[in-house]
């Protein structure tokens, strides 16, 4: 299951009412996970693909939050989750959650990490939240119905020159991938204001959606790394386009305020 670019249509789903529950889960996820990590002077994490993909208990813990809770509320939807097997779908609803997106910047104090959880029929995306609680800020979207940061609506940029353009991406945690990416970022730098790197994908594309960037581009990513993000990003008026290369994974993504979208992906030569 993949969410793709669609246009407003209508939908037998209570689209906000999606959206609270997503905004919900997401605040509830981050928040727990927030109070427990200032408990911990020396948290400790595993490593999953590489060295640097890092996981801790409060991934997996609140994961199992969100989806112990969808079971109650939302019986017969499926899940897809970083942490956990997909469950799929009998009526056509997948929730897709990234219990805690950034989760280097989570074990190393850092803030820009949070809890993203979005909610797709077949291959559309209808309602999403990010939460992000170092920073208390909390984006949301359903579709049709526009994005807002904490209740207030945002909007992209209008950004129209490439050169003006602050630009946002992130790197694998496969350095076999990093050195073309590096190559890409350094080929980019003398186009744009300037670079800059979050550590996670669903924050960054909010910020294109707040207009505290212009732009966002990055590769090997995953569906639950960018679903929320990506619906929240287009109801505030971003171009958003992504390729899965294999399924829900190595997924490369583009997203900017229209104006410089075209030129920016040539650049980036991506999606």
């Amino acid at each position: 299951m993949r969410p793709t670019e669609s246009g407003h249509t209508e939908h037998s789903e209570d689209v906000n009412g999606l959206r609270l529950l997503c905004t919900d889960l997401a605040m509830t996820a981050a928040n727990q996970s927030a109070l427990l990590r200032s408990e911990q002077k020396h948290l400790t994490a595993d490593v999953k693909s590489s060295q640097s993909d890092l996981v801790t208990k409060f991934d997996q813990a609140a994961e199992e939050y969100i989806r112990g809770r969808l079971a109650v509320e939302r019986p017969g939807d499926g899940v897809i989750g970083e942490e956990g097997d997909d469950v799929p779908p009998l009526n056509g609803l997948t929730w897709i959650v990234d219990p805690i997106d950034g989760t280097t910047n989570f074990v190393f104090g850092l803030p820009a990490w949070g809890c993203s959880v979005a909610v797709a029929r077949d291959s559309e995306l209808l309602a999403g939240a990010v939460h992000i609680p170092a920073l208390n800020e909390t984006f949301s979207a359903a579709i049709g119905h526009g994005a807002t940061r904490n209740g207030s609506s945002i909007h992209a940029t209008n950004r129209s020159s490439l050169d003006n353009a602050l630009v946002a991406t992130g790197f694998s945690y496969d350095a076999r991938h990093r050195a073309d990416q590096g190559a890409t970022a350094a080929q980019l730098l003398p186009l744009v204001r300037d670079i800059r790197r979050s550590g996670s994908a669903a924050y960054d594309l909010c910020c294109v959606a707040a207009g505290t960037v212009d732009a966002y581009y990055e590769q090997h990513l995953s569906i639950w790394d960018i679903a929320a993000g990506v619906l929240i990003a287009r109801e505030a008026g971003a171009r958003v386009e992504f390729s899965p290369i294999r399924g829900q994974t190595e997924i490369s993504i583009v997203a900017s305020t229209p104006a410089i979208f075209e030129l920016l992906r040539s650049v980036v030569a991506l999606p």
